[in-house]
């Protein structure tokens, strides 16, 4: 059996001129899940066998500091199939860009998610093709292949009970969720808007099925002092 992990990104930087960025409130998140995850492997004496990233930046900031949170030194496989999708081209390709307010005040951010929402369902019926971004079939494929990674891993190494850390997007991360309970388009969608910051997903996988155990939940951040640490974007 192989449990997975699935973790999202610390709260990136949204409105900056480089989203792909952890911000000081990312790292502190990152940080926090690190020293929450090291004390529950040290009270059930479980460790880690894999770590697993996608290839952006806020995936190897938040593993940084997951590692430094938890004192750990794994070294991360890296799958850019674990990447978001690129939320500017889907709404490049609604071709609405021109009639959307900045996404800084309150009625820009509500237009820029409403515009994300439509573009979404349109790239997973297959109606717009955003550019430099794969069919959204692929897409999935990409994702369930770190479940089959998984699988290849434990049945060449001879595991019998993995455990695999996998940092990844809000995106990735239910479609991932979306496949497993086969939810329609519209509710994937929803899924993806409701993951927090470093939120837990897991994912329980034997050779014949995979099943979800928990979503977007928050065990490091429960509690008053982390009232004004959870975050969505």
């Amino acid at each position: 059996m192989i449990h997975l992990t699935f973790v999202r990104h610390g709260q990136a930087s949204f409105g900056a001129d480089d989203y792909d960025q952890l911000s000081p409130l990312g790292q502190r998140q990152s940080e926090q899940l690190g020293k929450y995850l090291r004390q529950r492997a040290d009270w059930q004496g479980l460790e880690w066998d894999a770590v697993v990233t996608g290839s952006l930046k806020r995936h190897q900031q938040t593993w940084d500091g997951l590692a430094r949170g938890a004192g750990w030194t794994h070294t991360p496989t890296v799958m850019p199939e674990l990447n978001e999708y690129d939320s500017e081209a889907l709404i490049r390709a609604m071709k609405v860009c021109h009639r959307l307010e900045d996404p800084h005040t309150p009625e820009g951010y509500k237009q820029h998610f409403r515009a994300l929402r439509d573009a979404l369902r349109q790239w997973m019926d297959g109606t717009i093709s955003p550019e430099g971004m794969p069919t959204y079939n692929d897409f999935v494929a990409g994702i369930w292949g770190v479940v089959e990674w998984a699988r290849e891993r434990e049945k060449t190494e001879g595991h019998t009970d993995s455990r695999v850390l996998v940092v990844s997007s809000g995106g990735p991360i239910s479609t991932m969720v979306g496949r497993l309970l086969n939810t329609p388009p519209e509710t994937t969608i929803e899924l993806n808007m409701q993951i927090r910051n470093t939120a837990l997903t897991d994912v329980m996988v034997t050779p014949r099925a995979a099943r979800l155990v928990s979503f977007n939940h928050l065990p490091h951040l429960d509690g008053a002092a982390f009232a004004d640490w959870i975050t969505h974007a």
